[in-house]
């Protein structure tokens, strides 16, 4: 097996081994790759015929995420499939059993070893019952539901004291996630007051000296000398003294995604920088800590206007080893298939967004949002939604749009946006119905309008699947209000460019504006000849 290489907060995090550790970190610091590995690695390995749990916020997360990064460094550290793991399906003959065998494998890593990892889902009921595990892996702990996993899982991480007490890995727990910007996934945050530095710093000097003491001992081997009896007696001493450091330790870091700058080159962070929302770099990549904008231009927007929408059957279909890239609507069970999609759309020359919406009864599902950046234009953007919806039986768009849609166009064509956007959609064999708004809803107009309907006091209430609008809900969550002389504005902040001749208009172009023409269409422009059958799926 060639060398494996660890950077540095990925290194200290397996060296500290603390019975609890919590790692904030940026996108691509390796958490799934060479912090979540390792230790669920390690648990299967040291504690052979145990029964962990990887805790998801969803079965697609788990599936797209999770399990893909996990495997893929198994293998590239020599682990093969069918002969040291298999994944959802029952252990083949040569496989040590389970001390406890779970009833289906389906959602089951199985270890030559007899240990066992359990899938646990969130959006799927039923996922931590009866279980009795010995470790825990949290992963994308901001979108996790705290309220949820400690009432159903952590009372399952109670182990097998008889079997691996000795342990101070048993019923370990290893919290994953970037910065969180909710109130409700902040919730492992807390546990940074919890560290002792006193103790991390104790045992970080054990281990060295543990270290220094078997050096020694290699060096008299290798000259032919006699080791002092003393010498391996104070090795034992000392390890099971950090044995017992590591069983109540609480190893609590925030590291920002440079940390793994060497492997990832200076022309990632830029590229992040200039793809991703500033919001989104700030958090996701940097991994700083911005404050909730509380009074903020969607102040009445609140995590029940949140849900996760997975279509289980469909997911389970695909097995463990597929293209991620492949995956599409028909994963989202919040989609009616036969309805037509709304669409609000906003238009730069940086960044263009489609935000995509079903009305259903009192309900706007927020199905799923996307935006290109920089040379992918328009046709690029259209595309993507086309490609995903692929399957969708009912190639309907009802495209909302104002007078920013109207007379401009960046360099895509002699056309304005509107036109683009229809001749791309029918292009690719869909039916376009055009709405037109009219002029742009003023700033406190729109936000009396979208905060009452948060509140439940219009037509449609706004909600938003998560897992399909990751950058569109922080965006909203974050937006704030600047003051002046003409009354109050949605603040764009760092987002704003300056304006050019083509573009004069109030708004500027981000995804939250995308998201207002869509609600403001459908809640004042409901097109009745379209309308939508009873149809959820939500959970």
């Amino acid at each position: 097996m060639a060398d494996v290489y660890f950077n540095d907060p990925q290194r200290m995090t397996q060296l500290v081994g603390a019975h609890t550790s919590v790692i904030v970190a940026g996108r691509r610091t390796g958490k799934t790759d060479s912090i979540a590995s390792p230790f669920v690695l390690r648990n299967m390995q040291r504690m052979p015929g145990s029964t962990g749990g990887i805790v998801v916020p969803t079965f697609k997360h788990g599936l797209t995420n999770t399990i893909p990064g996990l495997l893929a460094a198994w293998r590239r550290w020599g682990y093969k499939d069918g002969i040291h793991f298999v994944v959802g399906k029952k252990p083949p003959k040569g496989f040590k059993p389970a001390i406890t065998e779970p009833v289906e494998y389906e959602h089951v890593i199985s270890f030559y070893n007899g240990s066992r990892a359990i899938i646990i889902s969130q959006d799927r009921p039923g996922s931590s019952n009866s279980l009795t595990l010995s470790w825990l892996l949290i992963d994308e702990a901001k979108f996790i539901d705290y309220e949820k996993l400690k009432d159903e899982t952590l009372p399952a991480n109670g182990g097998i004291k008889s079997y691996f007490g000795r342990h101070s890995f048993n019923h370990s727990v290893m919290i994953l996630s970037d910065m969180p910007q909710t109130k409700a996934g902040s919730w492992f945050l807390h546990y940074k007051d919890k560290m002792d530095e006193e103790l991390i710093e104790t045992i970080k000097g054990t281990i060295y000296e543990i270290w220094r003491l078997k050096e020694r001992v290699r060096d008299l081997r290798k000259h032919n000398k006699p080791v002092p009896p003393h010498l391996k007696k104070e090795i034992r001493h000392l390890d099971k003294q950090l044995n017992q450091m590591r069983s109540v330790a609480v190893y609590y870091k925030e590291y920002s995604s440079i940390e793994n700058l060497q492997l990832l080159g200076e022309n990632y962070i830029k590229q992040m920088k200039r793809d991703l929302t500033p919001k989104t770099f700030q958090t996701s990549i940097l991994c700083m800590r911005l404050g909730i904008a509380k009074d903020g231009f969607y102040s009445s927007m609140k995590e029940m206007h949140k849900y996760n929408a997975s279509d289980f059957e469909y997911l389970d279909s695909l097995g463990w080893d597929y293209n991620p890239a492949a995956l599409d609507s028909r994963a989202d069970k919040d989609v009616n298939p036969d309805a037509p999609i709304c669409i609000g759309m906003d238009y730069n020359a940086n960044i263009n967004w489609i935000v995509a919406g079903q009305p259903v009864g009192k309900r706007l599902n927020v199905i799923k949002s996307f935006y290109t950046k920089f040379e992918r234009k328009l046709p690029a953007l259209v595309d993507d939604f086309c490609t995903y919806y692929a399957n969708h039986r009912n190639k309907t768009v009802v495209f909302y749009y104002d007078t920013t849609a109207l007379g401009s166009n960046y360099a895509v064509n002699t056309q304005d946006f509107q036109w683009v956007v229809c001749h791309e959609f029918e292009r690719h064999g869909w039916t376009v119905v055009p709405v037109y708004l009219g002029n742009p809803m003023r700033h406190d107009e729109k936000y009396l309008l979208i905060n009452q309907g948060f509140s439940g006091k219009q037509r449609l209430m706004p909600f938003f699947n998560r897992q399909n609008n990751d950058d569109l809900i922080l965006a909203i969550q974050t937006a704030g209000v600047t003051r002046g002389r003409n009354g109050f504005h949605k603040d764009k902040g760092g987002e704003k460019l300056a304006e050019t001749e083509e573009d004069l208009l109030q708004h500027r172009t981000d995804g939250t504006d995308a998201f207002d023409t869509l609600y403001i269409g459908c809640e004042k422009f409901p097109q009745s000849t379209y309308s939508l059958m009873n149809f959820s799926g939500v959970q």
